[in-house]
């Protein structure tokens, strides 16, 4: 009885070991599977990744080193660097209405092109051709956009012919305070389409039983946009914001094309002061200037992205 007993212990311990053993073996497979999955993952993404450290961030530490650094002998100053920009009259002017153009210009283009988004929705015939409309100016060149500016808002152009012909005082409005609208209205006429198809497609996600459901209740149309429409947008909105906010350094090549290195100092921009300082080789400023501009751009970008992440989870 006690050899059987031993025989019957010995056979089940050569089970498990064989189990095991054969357990352990498709853990090693897979996971030599994996780790031929992550090599190959890591051969397509290595080109772009090495792509992003020799153009992008190799440099942007290069920069933060030089805003450090002296412009002519490399010498290491401490922050006297940042303390000259802040103290300089320029860059507190551009960097001023820069960010004044930016607090009027995304929050009126991101409620504007919403509301026309959510038109379109409901509409169910030429939408597709309004979309396109809306789209048109992206596809009108710079030079093209810049002749336009020249045609409608020059001290001779055709809207001061017109409000002439209504015996309406004319301005001179790339000369007055009147460039900083121009600004405005150039930038929402160019990315109003983009950011409307992006609040479409966000809205074609909604599931259509949601509204259908809410309407059995009762809900009227303010209430199913406020409580069905934004909260499932929340996504959209962050992406579309950040977007905005990235398109917006884009208006610099109008402004700088239509008014040069030194527009009327309301249209004057952080990109009008970069390039002035880049042309006399002022480094040392215009790195020291370039880091607190990526670091407020970064903690604006960090506080919308925390923000929507508490509204989601609520």
């Amino acid at each position: 009885m006690k050899i059987n007993l031993k025989e019957h212990l010995s056979l089940t311990e050569k089970r498990n070991a064989k189990s095991d053993l054969l357990f352990s073996r498709k853990r090693n497979r897979r996971r030599c599977a994996a780790f031929r999955n992550t090599e190959k993952g890591l051969a397509f993404i290595l080109p772009s990744f090495a792509g992003v450290c020799i153009f992008w961030l190799i440099p942007y530490v290069d920069v933060i080193r030089r805003s450090f650094c002296g412009a002519v002998n490399g010498e290491f100053v401490g922050i006297e660097n940042y303390r000259t920009i802040f103290a300089n009259k320029a860059f507190r002017l551009a960097a001023g209405n820069t960010l004044r153009f930016f607090g009027v210009c995304v929050p009126l283009l991101v409620v504007l092109s919403l509301i026309i988004a959510v038109l379109l929705a409901g509409q169910k015939r030429f939408t597709q051709i309004l979309k396109s409309f809306f789209l048109l100016p992206m596809a009108i060149p710079v030079a093209s956009v810049v002749l336009l500016w020249r045609l409608l808002f020059d001290d001779q152009g055709l809207l001061n012919h017109l409000l002439h012909m209504l015996s309406v005082q004319t301005t001179d409005w790339m000369n007055t305070g009147a460039s900083f609208y121009v600004l405005v209205i150039s930038y929402i006429w160019r990315n109003l389409g983009y950011d409307v198809v992006l609040w479409m497609a966000g809205l074609s996600a909604i599931p259509a039983a949601l509204y259908e459901a809410a309407k059995v209740d009762g809900a009227g149309e303010w209430k199913c946009f406020t409580k069905i429409t934004l909260p499932n947008l929340l996504p959209s909105l962050f992406t579309i914001v950040v977007l905005s906010v990235l398109n917006a350094f884009k208006v610099f090549r109008e402004a700088y094309l239509v008014a040069g290195d030194y527009p009327q100092e309301k249209m004057y921009l952080l990109q009008h002061l970069f390039n002035n300082w880049y042309r006399d080789l002022s480094l040392d400023k215009m790195s020291a200037a370039a880091v607190v501009t990526g670091l407020v751009i970064f903690l604006l970008i960090l506080g919308l992205w925390k923000a929507w992440g508490k509204g989601g989870a609520e």
